[in-house]
């Protein structure tokens, strides 16, 4: 068996390069998917795709929309999910593939600090499972494939 992993999560750290050398250490059988990583692309796909938009709320729907998409497919393509909530960014865009993740029904996997319980407490009762870093959610992975 092979699992399919959606990382949702900021775009501004390394924090998938170590969960993808990790899950490769561990000869964990699985695929990773997630946001798109260029945050230039991202926020400009919508003119890359639709040309010039007139103003930035324009221009902004057009790569939403777009950048929706992709991520619903990708969602929709994987068994798992994995959220990762840091301390040092905005979380909208994790708190939102966390919650559609959770009424896709796919099993999510929540990675948030101690400091972050009280703001996603409800999100945390909706996940699968909550922990607090990167190694114990591949933790939880590698569980999955034990014996």
């Amino acid at each position: 068996m092979k699992l399919s992993i959606y990382l949702a999560g900021e775009i501004h750290s390394d924090w998938r390069k170590e969960i993808k050398e990790k899950a490769e250490a561990l000869q964990l059988p699985v695929t990773f998917y997630g946001p798109m990583e260029n945050h230039d692309r991202s926020d400009y796909i919508g003119e890359e795709i639709l040309g010039t938009q007139p103003n930035d709320i324009l221009r902004d729907e057009a790569a939403s929309s777009i950048n929706n998409l992709r991520t619903e497919l990708l969602l929709q393509k994987s068994d798992l999910v994995i959220a990762l909530f840091g301390e040092k960014y905005k979380q909208w865009n994790t708190a939102m593939d966390a919650s559609a993740a959770v009424s896709l029904g796919k099993p999510l996997i929540l990675i948030r600090p101690e400091s972050l319980h009280h703001p996603l407490k409800e999100l945390s009762q909706k996940a699968h499972v909550t922990v607090e870093r990167v190694d114990q959610a591949l933790q939880v992975v590698q569980y999955v494939f034990s014996n």
